[in-house]
C-alpha cells in the first residue's frame, strides 16, 4: 500500500513487536528512534523497517516534524504511530480504500483504548489526525526552546491544508509496560501541559482545536480534574468498565490537577 508509517520509539522493545506486526501491508515502514539502549533497534531491523537516529538539540524540529523534513519518504501519504498503537486488517482495508479521495487531505484515526490490560468500551473516546499527506499537512510549531525537555509532539496536533475525514475502524492503543511507567510518562507530560498553557496565555494562539481550547479554558477556572471525572465515569458510562474504567478516570482527573498544580508553582516562582 502506498502509505510511508514513521514509528516514534524510544525503548519500546515491550511494544514494538507487536505494532510491526501489523504494518506489513504498508510499502515503507520507518522507525524513528531517540538513543534507545534496550532492543528496540534489534528489533526494528530485524522486522524490516528503515531506522532514523533522531537527537533533539532542544530548538525546532521535534521528531515527528524532523522525520517529515528528513526521512527519504517514498509515498505522499503518511501515517504516524507510535508504538503502542496497532493496527488491524480493518483499519488498513478502509484507509486503503479513502486514500484514493481526492476530495481529502488528511483523516482523523480513533482508537480502542487498554488499561491495565481491560479493553475500554466506555469512558471519552481517544483520536487524533496522524495520517495525512506530506505535502498538506506538519505538525505545529511550538516556541518551546526555552522549557520543553521532550523530544517528541507529545499534543500538538498536525496542521492540514484541505479537507480532514474521520476513519471509522479503529487502532488498538495497548501499552505492554507497567502502571509505573504510565504515571512517570503522565507526569513529564503534565510538566510539558502547563508550561504550554502559561505561553498560550501570553500568546493568545488561534491555531488551537476546540478539544485544547476547552481544557485549556477549563484549566484557568481550576475545574477540569472534577469536571473530566464526572464526564469520563458518570456520563460516559465508565463504570460499566469495572475497576479499570474507575482506575483510569482517576489517573486521568489527576493527570488534569497535576497541570493545575504545575501551573501555580510557575506562577509563584516567576
Amino acid at each position: 500500500m502506498p502509505i510511508s508509517v514513521i514509528v516514534s520509539v524510544k525503548n519500546e522493545a515491550q511494544n514494538l513487536p507487536s505494532c510491526m506486526d501489523k504494518l506489513k501491508r504498508f510499502s515503507q515502514i520507518i522507525v524513528v528512534d531517540s538513543g534507545s539502549t534496550d532492543d528496540t533497534i534489534i528489533i526494528a531491523k530485524a522486522m524490516g523497517a528503515e531506522v532514523l537516529q533522531f537527537q533533539w538539540n532542544g530548538k525546532f524540529p521535534k521528531k515527528r516534524n524532523w522525520a517529515l523534513q528528513n526521512a527519504n519518504l517514498l509515498n505522499e501519504w503518511i501515517l504516524f504511530l507510535d508504538a503502542d498503537e496497532f493496527v488491524t486488517d480493518e483499519f488498513v482495508n478502509e484507509i486503503e480504500h479513502k486514500i484514493q479521495d481526492p476530495v481529502y487531505n488528511g483523516f482523523t484515526i480513533r482508537f480502542e483504548n487498554y488499561f491495565m490490560g481491560r479493553k475500554l468500551k466506555y469512558g471519552y473516546g481517544f483520536q487524533k489526525s496522524a495520517l495525512f499527506k506530506k505535502s498538506k499537512g506538519a505538525y505545529e510549531k511550538i516556541d518551546e526552546d526555552l522549557w520543553s525537555h521532550l523530544d517528541m509532539e507529545v499534543h500538538e496536533h498536525p496542521i492540514i491544508e484541505g479537507k480532514v475525514g474521520i476513519i471509522k475502524a479503529k487502532v488498538v492503543h495497548k501499552d505492554f509496560k507497567n502502571l509505573e511507567h504510565y504515571i512517570d510518562k503522565h507526569n513529564a507530560y503534565s510538566s510539558w501541559e502547563a508550561q504550554r498553557y502559561l505561553q498560550i496565555k501570553k500568546s493568545e494562539n488561534t491555531l488551537l482545536s476546540l478539544n485544547q481550547k476547552i481544557k485549556y479554558g477549563l484549566l484557568n477556572t481550576g475545574l477540569l480534574p472534577a469536571v473530566y471525572f464526572f464526564g469520563a465515569y458518570f456520563l460516559k458510562l465508565g463504570f460499566l468498565d469495572g475497576k479499570e474504567g474507575f482506575y483510569l478516570a482517576r489517573f486521568k482527573s489527576h493527570y488534569f490537577f497535576q497541570i493545575q498544580t504545575k501551573i501555580d508553582l510557575i506562577k509563584n516562582k516567576n
